[in-house]
């Protein structure tokens, strides 16, 4: 499979430590600074890291109770509200690392698209979102590929479709009192894929656009009516001459039948010898022969079909087991240190950029700066997310003197006329390095 095109974002595809190993390649800080930029960007890492450590404590602690696959009990059940407020505090946190991990939202209306088209399975397929309380989606890496599908035989077609590298699914399912009045038995309730009450959560890679629905548990598959017809169509060409062969034991059968109710008027608009009706061994060769016949015509239709949708399920499963990168507790996990990570690399190439430059930068320029930077240094364009490094850096604010008097000093800040400002290499440090030691201090300081 061979990408062709790819829609720019604000995602950085690089790692932390390669991104500050850039800047130092890059030759613009002298010997000592770059000891300096080393220390920095360390406290500045492990600052990060202790921030979405809340974060994810927040999450553990109201997902707990949402969680399908949880091997704890609670002392005690919430209640109601206590129930609403730590479904909430959950979606709350699962957009905050989501936006912080630079994925975007997915709209209901590119979903509903998905469930009319199809992309590489063919299937018929249909999702229920009443069954929803909840429902949260979003993606990274909106793409163009070109794949090869398999047709007839060894003939292969050249498709290009349009893929998600990475799509992020959060589902609340509504409670089981909603399911017994949607389901027609009790059987039906307990087939069901998922636990009503619970929320799910679910992590893929490389899911074509138009195949995300089946990434959704409550999903009801079945052939499209292609399938149909080509499932249909040869099945009634085979009956025909089977019926045809067997008419003669068809219309013996029926006069037997006739015969019994005495219908005789009838028995000879049907031409069946008299003889034959009375030899009763004719008539149940024929009843055997037909049911013979036909029960085997049945059985074979019915194993094609079980084999078409045995292959259905198995294109399901391929999509689903091998693309499947995390689920429920697990994906919040994945997902703060991704979020980590992108907040630490735009902090990081800002204040590079800002301490290099000869020239004050606004944010506009600033940011054009880091993106014809990037495209230089590894050929990549990305649509970088200014405003968040920006607001994150005049939110860090340390002192520079170990001083009760002493203010507190923001990593930037602007001038009158509007452009960016950042604190020496060393002050910089020595804030961080003051936040970080007093993060862990019950000042009731809001980190």
């Amino acid at each position: 499979m061979m990408t062709d095109n790819k829609k720019l974002e604000a995602y950085i595809p690089y790692r932390r430590s390669d991104i500050i190993e850039l800047c130092l390649k890059d030759g613009k800080l002298s010997r000592e600074d770059t000891q300096t930029f080393k220390e920095f960007c360390q406290i500045l890492s492990a600052f990060y890291h202790f921030r979405f450590h809340k974060t994810l404590e927040i999450i553990k602690e109201n997902y707990a109770v949402f969680n399908p696959n949880t091997d704890v009990e609670p002392l005690e059940e919430p209640n109601l509200d206590q129930y609403n407020q730590m479904q909430s505090k959950v979606v709350e946190a699962f957009n905050h690392i989501l936006e912080r991990a630079n994925y975007v939202r997915l709209s209901k209306s590119i979903v509903d698209k998905a469930l009319g088209q199809k992309s590489l399975i063919n299937l018929q397929t249909h999702v229920d979102f009443n069954d929803f309380d909840q429902f949260l989606c979003y993606y990274r890496g909106d793409t163009t590929t070109t794949t090869k599908i398999k047709k007839l035989f060894f003939w292969e077609e050249e498709k290009t479709i349009e893929m998600f590298e990475r799509v992020v699914l959060l589902i609340k399912f509504k409670g089981k009192g909603y399911f017994r009045r949607k389901e027609s038995n009790s059987k039906a309730l307990d087939e069901l894929k998922f636990t009503p009450g619970k929320m799910y959560a679910y992590f893929y890679k490389n899911i074509p656009k138009f195949d995300i629905d089946l990434l959704f548990p409550n999903i009801k598959t079945s052939m499209t009516w292609k399938d149909r017809l080509l499932f249909g169509v040869p099945a009634v060409g085979a009956a025909i001459p089977l019926i045809l062969r067997t008419l003669p034991n068809i219309l013996l059968l029926i006069a037997a039948i006739l015969l019994v109710f005495n219908a005789r008027d009838l028995i000879q608009t049907l031409n069946v010898e008299q003889d034959q009706l009375q030899d009763i061994m004719p008539v149940l060769v024929a009843t055997l022969s037909l049911a013979i016949a036909l029960g085997g015509f049945a059985f074979k239709q019915y194993n094609n079909y079980k084999s078409k949708k045995i292959q259905f399920q198995k294109d399901v499963t391929d999509t689903l087991f091998f693309k499947n990168l995390a689920n429920n507790d697990s994906v919040f996990q994945r997902l703060i240190d991704i979020a980590e990570e992108e907040e630490c690399k735009e902090i990081i190439l800002v204040y590079y950029h800002l301490l290099t430059s000869p020239n004050p930068l606004n944010p506009e320029q600033l940011d054009a700066k880091i993106e014809n930077w990037m495209q230089e240094k590894l050929g990549i364009g990305i649509n970088f997310d200014i405003n968040g490094p920006l607001n994150n850096m005049q939110e860090i604010r340390g002192k520079i003197e170990d001083n009760a008097n002493e203010p507190e000093v923001p990593l930037l800040s602007y001038n009158q006329q509007g452009y960016c400002h950042v604190i020496p290499l060393k002050q910089a440090r020595i804030v961080i390095d003051w936040v970080w030691d007093n993060a862990f201090q019950y000042n009731g300081k809001a980190l």
